[in-house]
């Protein structure tokens, strides 16, 4: 009773950005199989001969001016003015039938850049610069498409030279981060000694074969005599066609319509987007708690939350897949497929043939990104003001009712609907967001219910991973044969909170699942402990953690790819090659402190405290706000044998909100060696008031009452060990005392 705890790990994989539009997968399994290493890219000139309508349709979309070389017709920008914003000054010229740039380069000082691509189209162009290391850069002052004029995406912020966000760092990096969704078979080609790329494509924009795979066996198999003949295969050799359901199609618009990491980088011929990449939950960073879009999401992490998903609905219901307009405009689309009462005063209360009475205002409100480009949330929900009532979440009704309460917004709603609402599962995770006492059981109930969204019941075991409960475990090791690939997987990622010893023989069957995402994250669970790895699953332990690896270093360009390379060193030992990647990932984003924290652990394990503290002193500066930064710091000062600066350090990481069990325990040990009995004891019950159960807790007051010769108090608390954790070797001595 006289340590405290020692400096924890924390491992962090990152969920990495991607780019928004169009490319490839689909699938198929046709009869007879050509040899897809022979299938080649013919382009969209090609695919014309027999495909104009769709050639034509395709002109007019976003995904033929996704990209495009500049000229006096595809350049939409003033050429002959100049901008200036947050004390940076750029001017736009021509030259020689050229396009110029002058702004602040990455050295903080004025340069001319040459524009080498236009980018996107519209609400909003971008331009691309080349840099040193075949790096494209997209520029930080855009065209406003829609006011002629142009504007900062990131309006009264600086952002110093050195920034991630600069327009010359890795967040507008065009290979890294956009590139794939914008032009058609791309390959990145990154040289990692290097940090270089030698990026290729082979169409400059989304054209067919984005969609629709390499077309050269197509075009083999429509010359052939089987198909002359009548021998017709299904699909004709290519990806995403009309008789798609709406997994194929969703599995076809996924890997760039989603905010999620990329795990291959080839087109995806199963029926499950998890072989090719992993998609964000919808859990509190990029989303409200009850799942509404926050951050932009691509459209993928929305619709699968919906019931027009789940009653397959696909893309191509509402938007023409080649021009990629909405089919009709206005209610009309809506009433494709519901009654014509739904657009009637009775049903949404507002007068018709205005704005208030557009299905869309009510079902699909609406967020701006990148300045002035309007996306709307596609999971298409009722609102319920009653949520956001008790949990502060966004709803249509005060988002258009600006002066007015959600309490005045749900009365409306229950004077008109009545006070009952559908079970929908934000019922479920709203409460289990909290991660709070009541949380576990809303959690399980969620996943446990297989006919809520895959989406939503993987961010339920998410959370069961934060509040790890023995009823927890229970679900999550029984869901690692869940039917849907992504409960599966965030299962596995939940387990890593677990004991070994709990999870080893559920999990080996995962290193075998037919699904890469999944593979992976078993590999890396049994990553953290490969001396559990039972003997008959080694060898596809082997296999799959060859895949991760895989995948890890396919995102070393990446700030946060570099953090997870250290994580996995970290974990094989390897604190030289652990080091390495953390400062790699700090070159590339020096805001990126999970990286920071990551690598005080290194040095913490190295006998290195003084460097460890000058790192998380430097978070403590970029997230004055983050509790867990003065929570670390706190071990490390103890360790120094600096109680001052560790029990300032504690203090002020509680008042920032830091509500663990460990802050309490650590804290209240640190307070009793300083001979501070009193406020031991206050902070010690202060912790047991929000985690009663809470075994490190009651097991310091059951010894801190009996050194102050209070029995009785002592007895309360061993009597909860004893009901809650009898079986534990640590509380024998404890147990003894009646």
């Amino acid at each position: 009773m006289n340590k405290l705890a020692p400096v924890v790990i924390f491992f962090c994989l990152l969920s990495l950005p991607i780019c928004m539009l169009l490319e490839s997968c689909g699938m198929f399994e046709p009869k007879q199989k050509m040899d897809e290493s022979e299938n080649t890219y013919v382009g969209p000139e090609k695919c014309a001969s027999c495909h104009n309508q769709q050639q034509l349709d395709w002109k007019q979309s976003d995904h033929f001016k996704a990209m495009e070389l500049p000229t006096d017709s595809t350049v939409l920008g003033d050429f002959n003015t100049g901008f200036k914003a947050d004390g940076i000054e750029t001017n736009f010229y021509k030259k020689n039938g050229k396009f110029y740039t002058n702004t602040e380069g990455e050295d903080g000082k004025n340069h001319d850049f040459e524009v080498k691509y236009t980018f996107g189209y519209y609400p909003l162009q971008q331009y691309l610069i080349e840099l040193p290391g075949g790096r494209l850069q997209a520029t930080r002052v855009s065209w406003d498409s829609k006011q002629n004029k142009w504007f900062n995406q990131y309006p009264n912020q600086k952002i110093h030279f050195n920034d991630w966000l600069h327009w010359t760092g890795n967040g507008q990096n065009w290979n890294t981060m956009c590139a794939s969704c914008h032009s058609t078979n791309l390959k990145k080609n990154y040289d990692f000694v290097g940090d270089s790329y030698a990026t290729t494509f082979d169409h400059i924009n989304v054209s067919c074969e984005s969609c629709h795979g390499p077309g050269s066996n197509h075009i083999k198999y429509i010359e052939s005599e089987e198909y002359k003949t009548g021998n017709k295969t299904p699909h004709s050799y290519l990806l995403a066609t009309t008789d798609t359901n709406n997994i194929s199609q969703i599995n076809s618009c996924a890997p760039c319509h989603s905010r999620s990491s990329s795990i291959s980088s080839e087109p995806n011929r199963t029926n499950d987007f998890m072989n090719q990449l992993i998609p964000d939950l919808i859990s509190n960073e990029n989303y409200f708690a009850d799942g509404q879009f926050k951050n932009e999401d691509y459209e993928l992490g929305s619709f699968t939350q919906s019931k027009m998903f789940h009653n397959n609905v696909r893309c191509s219901n509402c938007h023409n897949p080649h021009t990629g307009k909405l089919v009709k405009a206005g209610n009309a689309l809506c009433l494709n497929c519901h009654a014509p009462t739904y657009n009637t005063e009775a049903h949404h209360f507002h007068k018709v043939e205005t704005e208030a009475s557009q299905c869309i205002n009510c079902h699909m409100t609406a967020r701006t990104y990148m300045g002035n480009d309007v996306r709307r949330d596609h999971s298409f929900r009722v609102p319920r003001p009653d949520q956001s009532v008790n949990y502060a979440t966004p709803n249509a009704c005060t988002g258009c009712h600006k002066t007015e309460s959600n309490t005045w917004a749900a009365n409306k709603i229950n004077g008109w609907y009545g006070p009952k609402r559908k079970p929908h599962f934000s019922d479920e995770l709203l409460p289990g967001s909290l991660l709070n006492q009541e949380s576990d059981a809303h959690l399980i109930k969620l996943l446990s219910d297989t006919s809520y969204p895959a989406i939503a019941r993987a961010t339920a075991a998410f959370y069961l991973g934060e509040i790890p409960s023995e009823n927890g475990l229970k679900i999550l090791l029984k869901s690692l044969s869940d039917s849907k690939s992504q409960v599966r997987y965030q299962c596995l990622k939940a387990l890593e909170n677990f004991a070994t010893v709990e999870w080893k023989d559920a999990a080996k069957a995962c290193l075998s699942d037919p699904v890469k995402a999944v593979r992976i994250a078993a590999a890396d669970l049994f990553h953290l402990a490969p001396n559990a790895i039972p003997e008959d699953a080694k060898s596809a332990y082997e296999k799959a953690n060859l895949e991760n690896l895989s995948f890890l270093k396919s995102q070393a360009d990446f700030s946060t790819g570099n953090t997870m390379l250290g994580d996995y060193y970290l974990q094989n030992g390897d604190a030289q090659n652990a080091v390495l990647f953390y400062q790699r990932s700090l070159k590339k984003d020096s805001l990126l402190n999970y990286s920071r924290f990551n690598l005080a652990t290194v040095y913490n394990s190295q006998g290195k405290n003084k460097e460890a503290i000058k790192l998380l002193q430097e978070v403590a500066i970029i997230d004055p706000k983050n509790s867990r930064t003065y929570y670390n710091l706190a071990l490390l000062y103890y360790e120094e044998k600096n109680s001052l600066e560790a029990q300032k350090c504690f203090a002020k990481s509680m008042q920032l909100g830091n509500k663990q069990p460990e802050l309490f325990y650590n804290y209240g040990l640190l307070l009793q060696q300083m001979d501070n009995k009193n406020d031991a004891e206050k902070t010690y019950l202060k912790g047991l008031s929000i985690h009663p159960n809470a075994g490190n807790l009651n097991y310091a007051l059951a010894y801190f009452y009996l050194q102050q010769g209070s029995l009785e108090k002592a007895k309360k608390h061993i009597a909860s060990l004893r009901q809650n954790d009898p079986n534990n070797p640590k509380y024998v001595d404890l147990f003894s005392i009646r």
